[in-house]
């Protein structure tokens, strides 16, 4: 077989082959490259994610926390307000026992005697009256009677203004609801373990007599010239 040496033209085509090549090489390496920084970029991006994920994952930790301790604070909170609630119906509870003490072993004997004193005859005490007639409810601390006149008395453990209006207007409704007493003359009282001078002024000018504890009596505040308001 005869071999055909290269001719120039051949020698050239192979190095222009052999150029291409090596462009297309280079070409494909610059690809790689790109891929491999695209690849670390991506890799950059996915820690990064991860670290703002973790960084949420903590931040919610936080708040898990933080919610917990209000938790634990508004339970406190409220054992501490069922505390004071229970030891405020306790003291209520006292404050009502003191005052039912006070109306029935000093309020109730002490009208007698300083009714009397006042030219009122009494011929009885009814302790805790309660009526309602045409849709009017009526309560009374202590009625005072006798055959043409009648006393309501209210009992406050610290005896106010609004105390005394309310018991004015509660006179006025009570021949409304007992008409048992239409022909009796009635006229009211306030008694309080705790009266202020200006509340006890007060209650005179509206009419009323007032009764105050003074140690272990019940002494009647009225001037001589007291004039009772009569319903």
């Amino acid at each position: 077989m005869t071999q055909t040496n290269p001719t120039l033209s051949d020698v050239w085509q192979l190095f222009q082959e052999t150029a291409r090549k090596f462009q297309d090489t280079d070409r494909k390496f610059q690809e790689t490259d790109r891929k491999f920084q695209e690849t670390d970029r991506k890799f950059q991006d996915t820690d990064r994610k991860f670290q703002e994920t973790d960084r949420k994952f903590q931040d919610t930790d936080r708040k898990f926390q933080e919610t917990d301790r209000k938790f634990q604070e508004t339970d406190r909170k409220i054992q501490e307000t069922d505390r004071l609630i229970k030891q405020l119906a306790k003291n209520l509870g006292d404050i009502g026992n003191r005052l039912g003490e006070f109306v029935e072993h000093m309020v109730a004997p002490a009208v007698v005697r300083l009714f009397r004193d006042q030219g009122i005859e009494v011929h009885a005490v009814y302790p805790n009256i309660r009526a309602k007639r045409n849709g009017v409810a009526l309560e009374i601390d202590l009625l005072v009677v006798n055959d043409g006149v009648l006393i309501g008395v209210e009992c406050k453990s610290k005896l106010t203004e609004a105390h005394v209006d309310a018991h004015v207007e509660r006179l006025g409704n009570f021949k409304g609801v007992l008409p048992i007493y239409k022909d009796h003359r009635v006229m009211g009282a306030v008694a309080g373990m705790v009266v202020e001078d200006k509340v006890a002024e007060y209650a005179l000018v509206r009419g009323l007599y007032v009764l105050c504890q003074n140690g272990e009596q019940i002494d009647l505040r009225t001037p001589l010239e007291f004039q009772p308001a009569v319903w």
